[in-house]
């Protein structure tokens, strides 16, 4: 099993090759590939120095999972041609995710979709992620009608450029900046770049890829999305409207026994989900799950997950589990 990691001197890159050794992934040869500026740089992984390689390197390699966190510009152009050579594409940008051609996987909801011929598989955003694993199975018993989503995200879903800028604002220190403002001691409600309809990039893939992955495109949503001064993992507040009357008690119930999710939800020790004790975990938190009492059938819950691993690392890597687990590469 021989196995690319594109981008591997990236942020991302760096979080897949920790979660590539702490799953024991079963690949007996790994080729770590970076844009042309860091061709022949050494990587020392697991005993071993490697040595970045480039595109065309590793495509003649014909690796048999290529995982990619390169950026879309990147995945548009050699993702083919890693397919071409026979090669299984994970893309993590957003290059392929609305392609009615290429499957959108979390694999807890929707790898059962995959076949052998999916040669370009799309991981989704990172705050779709950790959205639609808590959603997925509540839309399955009451049925989602309508989904207000405001996110309050991490910095380094941003990348390195934006936590150097916030560590360079906690000492004082003039530098280049990731962000219009500045970022310590404030809230930016803008999330990726404007579209023509007065919504970020960010927003509408928040509305556009939960209905993809759900497989349902009557569920209306509404996304507004928030750089906040973190750095352990994105948070969100989400207003669910049901089809169906639902129970509390079910819900968390339901949610407690969803693999990949863990409930916080204790008010009586103050136990909720924050990013602080998100870091560096694979599992979606959900707590403050409460009645909206405006109106009927409506629930509020507050969700929390590390953005850099099950938003982004870890879900790949799963997906490439799946596909070697049922021999389809």
């Amino acid at each position: 099993m021989k196995v690319a990691v594109v981008g591997a001197t990236g942020m991302v890159g760096n979080i897949m090759l920790k979660v590539l050794e702490e799953r024991n992934f079963p690949y007996t040869e790994l080729i770590l590939v970076a844009s042309e500026r860091s061709v022949g740089k050494q990587i020392f992984y697991k005993g071993i120095n490697y040595t970045v390689v480039g595109m065309q390197e590793a495509v003649d390699q014909t690796p048999d999972i290529a995982i990619f966190s390169a950026g879309g510009s990147t995945s548009l152009e050699w993702a083919p041609k890693f397919a071409e050579v026979g090669t299984t594409v994970i893309d993590n940008s957003s290059a392929w995710r609305m392609n009615p051609n290429n499957k959108l996987i979390v694999p807890e909801i929707n790898a059962n979709e995959l076949t052998k011929e999916d040669k370009i598989i799309a991981n989704p955003n990172c705050s779709t992620i950790q959205l639609v694993m808590a959603l997925a199975p509540l839309h399955k018993k009451y049925t989602i009608k309508r989904l207000v989503v405001s996110t309050y995200q991490s910095i380094t879903g941003t990348g390195v450029k934006a936590v150097q800028q916030l560590e360079n604002e906690y000492k004082g220190v003039k530098g280049e900046m990731a962000y219009h403002y500045p970022i310590h001691k404030n809230a930016i409600p803008h999330c990726d770049v404007f579209e023509e309809n007065g919504y970020t990039k960010e927003e509408m893939k928040l509305v556009r890829e939960p209905q993809k992955i759900l497989n349902d495109r009557s569920i209306a949503i509404t996304a507004t999305a928030v750089r906040i001064p973190v750095v352990g993992g994105h948070s969100e507040s989400v207003n669910i409207e049901f089809e169906n009357f639902f129970n509390e008690a079910d819900v968390r119930k339901l949610l407690n026994e969803t693999s990949g999710i863990t409930v916080q939800d204790n008010l009586d020790t103050n136990t909720y989900p924050m990013p602080i004790y998100a870091e560096g975990k694979d599992a979606v938190f959900v707590g403050r799950i409460r009645r909206d009492e405006s109106q009927p059938n409506t629930l509020n819950m507050w969700i929390v997950s590390d953005n850099l691993r099950k938003g982004a690392a870890t879900n790949a890597v799963q997906i490439a589990e799946y596909l070697i687990e049922n021999k389809l590469v």
